[in-house]
């Protein structure tokens, strides 16, 4: 994280977070198995015949269905699709809210926000300086969570204390997420740091895993 910057978690579309997509079977019935890092989905509500294969496999966060005993794979993986999204959207948001709140945010949602076809939420991270020379106590980073699960952050100035824990919430949300976000400095920073007499070191980041 970083004053006045923007940042993104892109989410690739054919990757599924595991988590979420528990939670998408547990929502449609399906029974699975966790094994070796594999996410495999064995009972579809007792609707096909397996012969103990599996029915669909989450490896890696890519999709794949038993071709062999399913006819319909594709109709079924995006059964799955339709429920594990609205999902990923929940768990984007818990995940920010969880890294944050650690270290001392606090959750403000917009109430004005309606979703778009593109953005499904919108809210805020409070944080509160203890600098004695700062005359502003509160400041916001806001959120924008996409309906694929990307994330999309802003801020404007923060002071080094605030600045430096939504740094370790930022870091936090790359583990939890599994890819490097991309930042993107406003220009606000570079006035920012003429003004204050600083050495920028921060740049546009385009980095992703």
């Amino acid at each position: 994280m970083s004053r006045f910057e923007s940042s993104r978690f892109i989410k690739d579309p054919k990757v599924m977070n595991p988590e979420a997509m528990q939670r998408a079977c547990d929502k449609l019935g399906w029974k699975y198995t966790v094994k070796g890092g594999e996410i495999l989905i064995t009972d579809l509500g007792g609707k096909e015949k397996l012969h103990g294969e599996f029915a669909l496999k989450v490896s890696d966060g890519v999709v794949t269905y038993n071709s062999y005993y399913l006819k319909n794979g594709r109709e079924l993986v995006e059964e799955l699709k339709s429920v594990f999204f609205p999902l990923n959207v929940e768990y984007a948001r818990d995940s920010v809210i969880r890294s944050f709140s650690a270290n001392g945010f606090t959750y403000k949602k917009d109430y004005s926000f309606r979703p778009t076809e593109e953005v499904a939420d919108h809210f805020s991270m409070v944080g509160y300086t203890e600098l004695p020379d700062e005359k502003e106590k509160r400041y916001e980073v806001a959120f924008s969570i996409l309906k694929d699960g990307t994330v999309i952050t802003d801020s404007n100035y923060l002071p080094d204390d605030v600045n430096n824990k939504a740094h370790q919430s930022m870091d936090r949300l790359q583990e939890l997420f599994g890819r490097e976000r991309i930042m993107t400095k406003k220009p606000e920073y570079d006035i920012f740091i003429r003004e204050h007499g600083l050495t920028s070191s921060v740049g546009n980041k385009n980095t992703t895993k």
